[in-house]
C-alpha cells in the first residue's frame, strides 16, 4: 500500500522520491510501489549502505558490479570523496534510468557501462524478468520464461588494471559464485558483496569466500550484515 502523503492542492509534486537525501525520478517503469516506498522510508539498500560507509574511503577507486537503480553507486558518490566509480549493469532496459539518476543528484565521477565482467571478452545471455531489478545471468527455480539478451562481457582482469579500482561492491542475483572468482582479485584494498545463498548454496557461498581469501582479503565482520559481506585487506 503506497502510503504517501498528500500534498496540498496548488503545490507542485516533486518529480522525486528521496532516499537518504538522494533523488531518483518518479518512472512508473522503474519505481514501482513497494521499491517507492522502501525508498522513502530509507529501507532500500540499507544494509549494503551501511557497509559501504565502513569500506570506502575518501580516495577510493570503485568497480560495482550490478548497478540496479543506481542507488550504491550514487550513495557512494554523495558520501564519500572518492576518485571515481565504474558501474556495470548487465540489463539495457536500467541504463538510461541509472543516467538519470545520477544526473539528478548532480553526480559526475560515477560511470556507467552496459556489460558484464568475466575472464575473457565475449558476449553472454542474460535473463530480463518482469521485476527489472530481479534479473539475473543465472536461471532461477519456478522462473517463468524471461527476455532473453545478449550482453557484451569485459576481460576483467584489464578493466580492474585500466581503472585502477581498489574496492569491489558487488549485487549480481546470485551470479556471484560464478563470477567472482574468475575476476583478480589482488588489486583490491576492500570489498562488499550481497550474496544469495537461497541460489549459490552452501557450495557457492564457500567459492565466494575462497576467492577472496586466495586474494588476501579476509572477512570483515564490523561491515558485514547477515547476507551483506565484507572483506578487507588489514584494519
Amino acid at each position: 500500500m503506497d502510503t504517501e502523503t498528500k500534498e496540498p492542492k496548488g503545490k507542485e509534486r516533486s518529480p522525486f522520491v528521496m532516499s537518504r537525501g538522494l533523488r531518483f525520478p518518479k518512472d512508473r517503469n522503474f519505481i514501482t510501489g513497494k521499491l517507492r516506498g522502501a525508498l522513502r522510508e530509507n529501507r532500500y539498500e540499507g544494509k549494503e549502505s551501511d557497509a559501504v560507509l565502513r569500506v570506502v574511503r575518501d580516495g577510493d577507486t570503485v568497480i560495482e558490479l550490478g548497478a540496479g537503480i543506481g542507488y550504491m553507486s550514487t550513495y557512494i558518490a554523495k558520501n564519500r570523496a572518492v576518485e571515481a566509480i565504474h558501474a556495470f549493469e548487465a540489463n539495457p532496459h536500467l541504463i538510461p534510468y541509472i543516467q538519470s539518476v545520477y544526473a539528478a543528484n548532480e553526480v559526475e565521477n560515477a560511470h556507467i557501462t552496459n556489460a558484464i565482467l568475466g575472464k575473457r571478452k565475449g558476449a553472454s545471455d542474460f535473463d530480463v524478468r518482469s521485476n527489472l531489478l530481479a534479473s539475473s545471468l543465472s536461471p532461477l527455480d519456478g522462473d517463468t520464461t524471461p527476455e532473453i539478451v545478449q550482453v557484451d562481457v569485459l576481460n576483467g582482469k584489464q578493466v580492474f588494471k585500466e581503472t585502477g579500482a581498489n574496492v569491489l561492491i558487488c549485487d549480481i542475483e546470485g551470479a556471484e559464485a560464478d563470477l567472482i572468482p574468475e575476476l583478480d582479485l589482488a588489486s583490491l584494498r576492500a570489498a562488499v558483496v550481497e550474496l544469495h545463498p537461497q541460489w549459490i548454496g552452501p557450495a557457492g557461498v564457500n567459492k565466494v569466500f575462497r576467492a577472496f581469501m586466495d586474494a588476501g582479503l579476509a572477512y570483515y565482520a564490523r561491515g558485514s550484515t547477515q547476507k551483506v559481506v565484507s572483506f578487507r585487506r588489514s584494519w
